[in-house]
């Protein structure tokens, strides 16, 4: 069973408010609960309609019914667990080797895959501008799936941090420079704009290095790519030019 006062902390969850405020977020699913397990999050509690997790204690392991699975999940169709976990504490940045920045990412999905890239290329940092969508929101937490256990991220003043670094700057821009015939360097920060947007005035300003991934299609009528298709493209070039 799942107590009427455990729904309704679970479900406030959804909203970054209740988040902070507890300090706790919710996985859904084995494989991003499994991975989340595993990593240094602190498992507060579990839920599952299946008699898993075996490395999980029963004092932290409630059975439930998938009705009661239903009331907590912030799925259309639920899976078959829930875990909560404790929000960890900021670890500080290391500017060393390649760092994604995102000024303003707002869909989830898009920050979950982008987290997903960072895992799949080695990237170990990366950091996002306060207006980012929150990386413990249930939709971002899903599309990670189980990235968010791998990657180092950090929410902070982006101006601030890209006027003080000492690391080369990297921007995607319409008039770039053609990333496929520039020279990229092992070290380095490469801001992702906006879905709608792109890279804000403000920051623009801050950027010395700006790329394009220039358009092949005959008509060159597509106005952009998608931020994170864009991140992976850029991602895979960086890591060529360096392997």
């Amino acid at each position: 069973m799942v107590s009427k006062n455990q729904i309704k902390l679970i479900t406030s969850l959804q909203q970054k408010k209740y988040r902070v405020a507890n300090q706790l977020f919710f996985a859904e699913g084995i494989k991003v609960i499994q991975e989340l397990v595993e990593s240094n999050f602190e498992l507060v509690h579990l839920y599952t309609t299946q008699n898993d997790f075996d490395e999980v204690s029963n004092a932290k392991k409630t059975i439930i019914n998938e009705s009661d699975l239903k009331k907590i999940s912030a799925l259309a169709t639920p899976n078959t667990c829930l875990a909560l976990f404790k929000i960890p504490a900021n670890k500080e940045i290391v500017e060393s080797g390649l760092i994604i920045a995102l000024d303003s990412i707002r869909d989830p999905g898009n920050l979950g895959t982008i987290l997903r890239l960072c895992d799949w290329f080695g990237i170990n940092q990366l950091i996002c501008s306060k207006e980012t969508v929150d990386i413990y929101n249930p939709k971002v937490v899903q599309a990670t799936m189980g990235s968010i256990a791998r990657v180092n991220v950090n929410y902070i003043d982006l101006n601030a941090f890209v006027s003080e670094t000492e690391l080369p700057v990297f921007g995607t821009f319409m008039d770039g420079k053609n990333i496929y015939k520039s020279v990229l360097p092992q070290e380095g920060i490469i801001i992702m704009g906006n879905e709608a947007n792109g890279i804000s005035p403000e920051i623009e300003k801050l950027i010395k290095n700006k790329l394009t991934i220039p358009r092949f299609g005959s008509l060159q009528k597509t106005e952009s790519l998608n931020v994170a298709t864009a991140t992976a493209i850029i991602l895979s070039e960086f890591r060529r030019n360096n392997s």
